[in-house]
C-alpha cells in the first residue's frame, strides 16, 4: 500500500511538471493578445459595449499592432490607440500614465467616449470638475464599458488616490 502512494504521489507530481513548465513559457505579449480576443468576442456580441485592453507601453504596443488588426477583424470589431485614456475616479489616477491602452467598440461607441473626455476636458477647463459633474463623468465612462450600477458605486467609493 505504501508503495501504491509513493509511485502514485510521483506520478501525479510528474504529471503537474509540464503543467507548471507551461505556465512559465506563456509570454506576456500572447496573455495580451488573448485579452484582446476575448474582449472583441463579447463586444461584437453586444455583452460590452466598449472595452479596454491592457494598458502598454508605446514601444509594447507598436510590437502588437499587426495582430491586434488581425484580430479585431476575425472579430468585426474597431480598436483606436489611445495614448491619453480618459481618467475618471473609477481607477487611480495613475492607471495608464506614459501608456498606450486599445479602445474595443463598434458603431459609434468611439464617438461616445470622445464626448465624454470632451466634456470632462471643459469642466476641467472652467475649475469645475468636483462633486456632481466628476462623479457624472465616472459613472458616464463606467456605463459605456457596460459596468452595472453597483460595480460603478463600489468603483467610485473605494479609497484610492484621485486624480486632482
Amino acid at each position: 500500500m505504501k508503495t501504491t502512494l509513493t509511485a502514485m504521489t510521483l506520478t501525479a507530481l510528474l504529471l503537474a511538471l509540464p503543467c507548471a513548465a507551461q505556465e512559465s513559457v506563456i509570454d506576456q505579449r500572447s496573455y495580451n493578445l488573448g485579452i484582446l480576443g476575448g474582449f472583441s468576442e463579447v463586444v461584437r456580441l453586444g455583452v460590452k459595449t466598449l472595452a479596454l485592453s491592457e494598458v502598454l507601453s508605446p514601444d509594447e504596443m507598436d510590437a502588437m499592432m499587426d495582430d491586434v488588426a488581425v484580430i479585431a477583424a476575425r472579430n468585426e470589431v474597431l480598436v483606436w490607440r489611445e495614448p491619453d485614456l480618459l481618467i475618471t475616479d473609477l481607477y487611480p489616477a495613475d492607471v495608464a500614465s506614459g501608456k498606450d491602452v486599445l479602445l474595443i467598440y463598434t458603431g459609434d461607441t468611439l464617438d461616445k467616449y470622445l464626448a465624454i473626455k470632451a466634456d470632462k476636458a471643459a469642466l476641467v477647463a472652467a475649475g469645475t470638475y468636483k462633486g456632481k459633474a466628476r462623479e457624472d463623468i465616472a459613472r458616464r465612462f463606467g456605463r459605456l464599458l457596460s459596468y452595472p450600477e453597483p460595480v460603478i458605486d463600489d468603483l467610485l467609493a473605494r479609497d484610492i488616490l484621485r486624480e486632482d
